[in-house]
């Protein structure tokens, strides 16, 4: 008897832009590379475009990802309160949801919290995140002695988490932004920054934010210099991020 593997759904928050979806073949398949493992069912919902899964199949994942997005996570665009909704319920249902930089943000909001404009402004670049939690007390990371108190990230925001629901936990902080990650139970998380992210992907969106007149130019210089002193730690965030979607 065949046995079916897991079943995840990636919410898409953003349109593939042309880089990805050329060498890539778009960010589905960006987070499904860092996120999946073989054997698993992995389904896509463009939900920036009104793609919903039905609610009556909530039931079947095992966990869901939110992805980043240009918008705002406080936005009153239609699918983003859909999106809330649909937070709302896999949270009253005990799924495992994962969001990163927006999708950490609309989880925030959509669970209680408040997001805005960061207040020092945008961060792109690498940044060291400091774990403040023992990650040990979490079931899904019980060899979390291999994980060191901190990361470096791919970051590239200009909103983040101003308050927390009153049920989460704060667990990641950086020198630039207050909540890097945080928890609810053992079936939310958020990350601020992206660990699905390779410096290139990081390099290209830094420069369409140039030209469409987002940031300035020496700001987008020293973000790319950030990458060419170090390296993301991808392995350890992929391994906390699989290990949270797995974990029972």
């Amino acid at each position: 008897m065949k046995v079916e593997g897991k079943r995840y759904a990636l919410f898409l928050a953003a349109r593939d832009s042309d880089y990805v979806k050329k060498v890539y073949g778009g960010y589905f398949n960006v987070f499904v590379a860092a996120f999946g493992e073989e054997g698993e069912r992995w389904d896509l919902y463009r939900v920036v475009d009104g793609e919903f899964p039905d609610m009556n199949d909530l039931h079947n994942y095992d966990g869901f990802v939110v992805s980043g997005s240009p918008y705002d996570a406080y936005g009153n665009e239609f699918w983003i309160l859909k999106l809330c909704f649909m937070l709302q319920t896999l949270d009253a249902m005990e799924k495992k949801v994962l969001g990163i930089c927006f999708g950490h943000q609309v989880l925030c909001r959509a669970l209680g919290g408040k997001v805005g404009k960061a207040y020092t402004g945008w961060d792109i670049g690498l940044r060291k995140v400091r774990i403040v939690k023992d990650l040990s007390a979490f079931r899904f990371l019980e060899d979390s002695e291999e994980i060191p108190p901190l990361l470096s990230i791919i970051e590239c925001h200009q909103d983040e988490v101003w308050e927390v629901p009153v049920e989460a936990e704060v667990i990641a902080f950086s020198d630039k932004t207050g909540v890097e990650m945080f928890t609810i139970g053992e079936h939310i998380m958020g990350i601020q920054g992206h660990p699905e992210y390779t410096p290139d992907i990081l390099c290209n969106l830094i420069d369409r934010l140039l030209n469409n007149d987002s940031i300035e130019r020496g700001f987008a210089e020293e973000a790319k210099l950030t990458m060419e002193i170090a390296e993301p730690d991808r392995k350890c965030w992929e391994k906390i991020c699989r290990s949270f979607l797995k974990g029972t």
